[in-house]
Order: structure tokens, then C-alpha cells, then sequence
């Protein structure tokens, strides 16, 4: 029995080395795509254009559906952080309008 334990906690290890790999991924992947959402966000200050593109957005939310799928992830899931980004990056336009 101990054995089996102690295999259960090596690949318990494993696993959760694997998530803190990823989660460090993610947020340095997200932290990159706010640095191009931000450009983008002074540019459509500059030119005086609206701060959320609707046609864009949902473009994008039905390609990450699509994606998710793919991935074998709920693509309800990926369309709501989709959706919780979108709304990060709308507000950041917002502001450089201010």
C-alpha cells in the first residue's frame, strides 16, 4: 500500500509541476497580449475610433469556440474568459479616450 502511495504523490508532484508551468505561461501570455491590446487601444485614441469593434469581438469568440473544441475544452468556458478579457481590454480603451 505505501508503495502505491507514494506513486500516487510522485505523480500528484508531476502534475502540479506541470500546472505551475502553465499557469506562469498563462499569465506571461496574457500579460503580452495586454502590451498589443494596449497599442491597439492609443491607436483608436489617436484616431478618435470606438473603443470595442462588436463584428471583431464576435468574430473572435466564435474562432475560440472553434479552438476550444479542438482543444477537447467547453467552449462556454473559453467564450466566457474570452468575453472577461474583452471587457478588460474595452476598459483600458476607455481610458486612453479619457
Amino acid at each position: 500500500m505505501t508503495d502505491a502511495v507514494t506513486r500516487a504523490d510522485e505523480l500528484l508532484k508531476e502534475h502540479r509541476q506541470s500546472i505551475d508551468r502553465l499557469d506562469a505561461i498563462l499569465v506571461y501570455t496574457l500579460g503580452e497580449r495586454f502590451k498589443h491590446t494596449q497599442a491597439v487601444g492609443k491607436l483608436k485614441a489617436e484616431y478618435d475610433l470606438p473603443p470595442s469593434d462588436p463584428a471583431r469581438e464576435a468574430k473572435q469568440i466564435e474562432r475560440l469556440e472553434d479552438l476550444a473544441r479542438l482543444a477537447d475544452l467547453d467552449p462556454e468556458f473559453a467564450k466566457e474568459f474570452l468575453n472577461f478579457i474583452i471587457d478588460e481590454v474595452i476598459r483600458h480603451h476607455k481610458k486612453h479616450q479619457e
